[in-house]
């Protein structure tokens, strides 16, 4: 941009500026007017109304919130939003309650910044209850403080200057120009059609999820596929409204790629693995697994890590190139079957025929262990002290635990041996006190001893 151009800008930039003062000012000029004093010392004393009503109503409300038990949660977030917002919607209720009577007993222009008041309360309240939808914290302020400036501009009638002031304001490269007004555009534009491909994808996600045609697996590959699609889409159309030219993001995402490929090699071998195991379904949610020392149920699939819930509450977030590359024992994989092996012994007066009977019926009394594929019991092994038995049985339910089944078991075993007198050995240790002996010294040291007290 050559000087001329630049100072000719800069010219209509302050034009623009002193326009919206000269507006400013005149508005704040035509207040001084006393019944528009006095319609704002009403809007004052309102909101102060607004204000002490809220302070004696909002602690009986959450009083009554805590009280509602077993309600949806939706429907207690909405009433806590309306709990926080009891000011100005009291003030809304005030304010045009108070316009109303004043347009019916004075003249129109003696109620008329009531009117506009009451007016620009009641977008803020429907534009803070409308964008509380955003998920997004950043998002969701920048789209709330743009909508509340925009309304609140418009119906004071100082949009016009403020648009041309903000459409001046502008970065140029090139063929590029991005203003303050556009990039503002974009942002609320963006964050409207992110929360409604929020609300698409919520929608179609609770539909999926709900069909038992399509496995979990695929279930998740449909939702992460549309996800990215939405979200995607979304985000392009926004760099649409503010005029970026797409067609120069393909050299920019064969740049990022090469980016990608050297730069993030982790990053993209998990995400990779994320869709390889959605496709070969080798494990989905709920399926138990062991790697290495984890042991736990899946709880979710995600786009770089697979959640994993152990017994004790712990949740490990396994990246999925580990699960691709690594030994996975997937418990449930292809039915949800498990065998358990218990190992015990008993004392050799015992009938080893008797025992494995008695070890069978005991694990069959057990309320998790199938009966419909009957443990079996094999001696294994004749032992320094005992015989050597495996009791093995087979469950059908290994999210509820493998250590809690064993214990179990094992106390049904303990219970049968009890009842049939049948002993469980352990090793013995025995130990001999000799007296008057002194075993640090050799015999013939003691029996010389011995002799010469006998002389004294």
């Amino acid at each position: 941009m050559n000087p001329d151009e630049q100072s000719q800008q800069i010219e209509a930039l302050q034009q623009h500026f002193t326009g919206l003062l000269g507006l400013a000012e005149s508005f704040l000029v035509s207040m001084l007017q006393p019944w528009r004093l006095y319609q704002l010392a009403i809007v004052v004393g309102l909101f102060a109304a607004a204000w002490l009503v809220r302070k004696a109503v909002s602690p009986r409300m959450r009083g009554w919130m805590r009280t509602l038990e077993g309600r949806p949660k939706w429907q207690l977030r909405v009433l806590l939003v309306l709990e926080q917002r009891l000011t100005l919607i009291f003030f809304v209720m005030f304010a045009w309650a108070t316009f109303w009577i004043m347009k019916e007993v004075t003249w129109p222009s003696r109620s008329y910044i009531i009117g506009i008041v009451a007016t620009i309360a009641t977008a803020w309240l429907i534009i803070g209850l409308a964008t509380r939808l955003i998920r997004n914290q950043f998002l969701r302020r920048v789209v709330r403080w743009g909508a509340w400036i925009w309304v609140t501009l418009y119906f004071l009638g100082l949009w016009e200057g403020a648009s041309d002031l903000m459409e001046g304001v502008a970065l140029e490269v090139g063929e590029f120009r991005l203003s303050v007004l556009g990039l503002l555009k974009a942002l609320i534009i963006t964050g409207l059609l992110f929360f409604f491909a929020r609300v698409i994808l919520k929608g179609a996600q609770g539909k999926i999820r709900t069909n038992k045609d399509i496995s979990p697996s695929m279930q998740e590959l449909i939702i992460k596929v549309l996800q990215i699609v939405l979200f995607g889409a979304a985000f392009f159309l926004g760099l649409k409204a503010v005029g970026f030219d797409l067609t120069g993001l393909a050299v920019l995402s064969g740049a990022i790629g090469i980016g990608l490929g050297f730069g993030l090699q982790k990053v993209v071998s998990n995400l990779v693995s994320g869709v390889i195991i959605l496709l070969d379904k080798s494990i989905k949610p709920g399926d138990v697994i062991s790697l290495g020392d984890t042991f736990g149920w899946i709880n979710s699939l995600g786009a770089r890590y697979v959640s994993v819930v152990t017994r004790d509450g712990k949740e490990y977030l396994i990246p999925n190139e580990d699960l691709i590359t690594g030994q996975v024992v997937n418990w449930s994989h292809s039915n949800d079957y498990v065998r358990l092996d218990i190992f015990f012994g008993t004392a050799y007066h015992d009938d080893p025929h008797a025992v494995r009977k008695i070890a069978i019926e005991a694990a069959k009394s057990v309320d998790r262990v199938l009966t419909w594929r009957p443990p079996v019991c094999h001696i294994v092994g004749f032992g320094d002290s005992s015989v050597d038995y495996i009791l093995r049985f087979w469950i059908e339910d290994p999210t509820g635990g493998l250590t809690n089944i064993r214990g179990n078991v094992f106390l049904a075993l303990w219970d049968a041996f009890k009842e049939n007198d049948i002993s469980i050995p352990f090793p013995q240790r025995e130990v001999r006190m000799l007296a008057d002996e002194d075993p640090s010294q050799p015999a013939d040291a003691k029996n010389k001893a011995e002799a010469a007290g006998k002389a004294d």
